[in-house]
């Protein structure tokens, strides 16, 4: 006869599995694993003092956010940093997300509109470098962006559609923390400015092309900066 395990102990197993699936995020996306490097179960569970079913759950979370790799008899790894992956990130972004957006300005209500005003406020005010942090976009600005994109596309109001979004978006934050430095002859404040106005005019073949250009730009500079080795920061 097979034993339920105790309320106690499966709770106790989900906030490690939370732990160390934050840990684990958190470490990749500041860089402290450099691109295709194992991320070994064993290791792991012994360095965080948890289980091995632990680490395995938490890095099974890591692997459908996009930012590890499940590889046959060889277990997990950071994705390897190539200009093709980030072409096949941009590519679905741009097959994806013109269409939610199209969606969203179709249904999206008021309370849409207004947090995409709001949303894109916020973006505008927040600066996106920070002195002493060198060329890096800010954590703050990082934020801000997401939240805009997001938003913009939020009043589809398809969940698993959105989920789609979110998996994209941090793949291809990976890359971007990974290699987008300043570029000064870009102006994607301008960008932001104009996908707001087309979103909120209800103008939807204007806003998909913006969108579409504004992909198109990010895959190109995240592809012309693909490294041998990702630059790090100091």
């Amino acid at each position: 006869m097979t034993r339920t395990a105790p309320a106690s102990t499966s709770s106790e197993k989900q906030m490690l599995t939370e732990q160390i699936y934050t840990h684990l995020r958190n470490a990749i996306m500041r860089g402290d694993y450099a691109p295709g490097d194992a991320l070994k179960p064993q290791d792991l569970a012994k360095e965080q003092g948890v289980s091995l079913a632990v680490v395995r759950e938490a890095l099974v979370r890591v692997v459908g956010e996009g930012l590890a790799d499940r590889l046959p008899n060889r277990g997990f790894a950071v994705p390897a940093y190539s200009a093709r992956r980030w072409q096949e990130i941009a590519e679905a972004r741009r097959t994806v997300e013109p269409v939610l957006l199209r969606m969203s300005i179709e249904r999206g209500d008021v309370e849409w509109e207004a947090r995409v005003r709001a949303a894109h406020h916020r973006l505008a005010r927040t600066p996106a470098f920070v002195p002493g942090e060198g060329e890096y976009y800010s954590d703050a600005w990082s934020e801000a962006h997401r939240v805009f994109h997001r938003t913009l596309l939020e009043g589809c109001g398809n969940p698993f559609l959105l989920e789609t979004f979110d998996r994209m978006w941090t793949a291809s934050e990976l890359a971007r923390r990974w290699s987008a430095v300043r570029n000064p002859d870009r102006d994607g404040a301008d960008e932001h400015r104009r996908l707001e106005e087309a979103a909120l005019a209800r103008d939807a073949d204007t806003a998909a092309e913006t969108l579409t250009r504004h992909l198109t730009l990010t895959a190109a500079a995240l592809a012309d900066r693909v490294p041998h080795e990702p630059a790090r920061e100091a």
